[in-house]
């Protein structure tokens, strides 16, 4: 049974970081494509980054260059490093495991960028 759990989210300063963590049960990285999505205050569902399962990374415009996605296959854990955090990358952060048109979430994680 696939199992997704995220952590490391919080509260921010704009300009600080954070890095998100999604333990992955039963997940081989090499075979299924590890996403982070997240949920606006508006409810809007964003895509933020991808890691395949060939290795490849892709980001979303709005977070290029700020944030990093990573997998741990040791640890089986994605990751997400956020730097210069901005007010409107606040929203709950989801991690996502694709896998032959089947996908598997986590519950979220807040973070919220405030002064």
């Amino acid at each position: 049974q696939v199992q997704l759990v995220e952590s490391g989210g919080g509260l921010v300063q704009p300009g600080g970081s954070l890095r998100l963590s999604c333990a992955a049960s039963q997940i081989i990285f090499s075979i299924f494509d590890m996403s982070w999505y997240r949920q606006t205050p508006e409810k809007r569902r964003e895509f933020v980054a991808i890691l395949r399962s060939g290795g490849s990374t892709s980001y979303a415009d709005s977070v290029k260059g700020r944030f990093t996605i990573s997998g741990d296959n040791a640890e089986n854990t994605l990751y997400l490093q956020m730097n210069n955090l901005k007010p409107e990358d606040t929203a709950v952060y989801y991690c996502n495991a694709h896998n032959s048109g089947r996908n598997w979430w986590g519950q979220g994680t807040q973070v919220t960028v405030a002064s």
